[in-house]
């Protein structure tokens, strides 16, 4: 759920219900706080102390949004595309498979739907997704492992890669902390997802059931 919803406001302009299902009813505030990694806990942090300011806060990430992401306002701060941070020209020469192999590799095609670049960090967040919903629904054993490699190898191959540049970016020219708090929030919880999907079988399939 918190990478759809980080997804959804990198890729989508905020609109009131965002504000009110995730800051207004808690959700943000219920964040664990006992997870050791450095970034989750600097997100948790982060975002406990966004959209304070009550019926302001959406027209401020609204205007976040677009100095960060739209080009209809200018040049995007930080734009959330794995071309603007990779050289791709090395990439093809080196044989490196494109993020659109990987998702026909699973017939993934309703992400036309989004209207983004398949290199966009939301699309790829809504992949991870959908590859662990495939982790969560096998029963056996082998095909877990299989699916865990799959999503180890596409988190280091597609989103690894250059998260950390776009991490930096967004933390320096983000205005509101909300926007901060969501970029760190994705890497904390890529890092985590990464981690986990690379431990033994027990423990870490439960802990996507909860």
């Amino acid at each position: 759920m918190l990478l759809y919803f980080a997804g959804s406001m990198i890729m989508n302009e905020p609109v009131e219900e965002c504000v009110v299902d995730f800051w207004q009813k808690g959700i943000i505030k219920a964040l664990p706080v006992n997870s050791t990694n450095p970034h989750f806990i600097e997100a948790a942090s982060q975002l406990r102390k966004s959209c304070t300011g009550g019926s302001t806060c959406i027209s401020i990430l609204q205007e976040d949004f677009r100095r960060l992401f739209s080009a209809s306002y200018g040049s995007p701060l930080a734009p959330p595309y794995k071309s603007v941070y990779t050289d791709t020209i090395l990439e093809a020469a080196e044989g490196k498979k494109k993020v659109t192999d990987f998702y026909n590799s699973y017939g993934w095609k309703k992400r036309s739907n989004y209207k983004a670049a398949d290199d966009n960090l939301g699309i790829e967040l809504l992949f991870v997704t959908l590859l662990i919903d495939k982790y969560i629904s096998f029963d056996d054993e082998v095909c877990r492992i299989e699916m865990a490699k799959e999503i180890r190898r596409f988190i280091g191959t597609h989103i690894m890669t250059w998260l950390p540049a776009w991490h930096e970016r967004m933390q320096e020219t983000a205005e509101t902390i909300c926007y901060k708090g969501i970029s760190t929030l994705i890497y904390a919880s890529l890092e985590d997802i990464f981690d986990m999907m690379g431990k033994p079988e027990s423990g870490f399939r439960s802990a996507f059931r909860n």
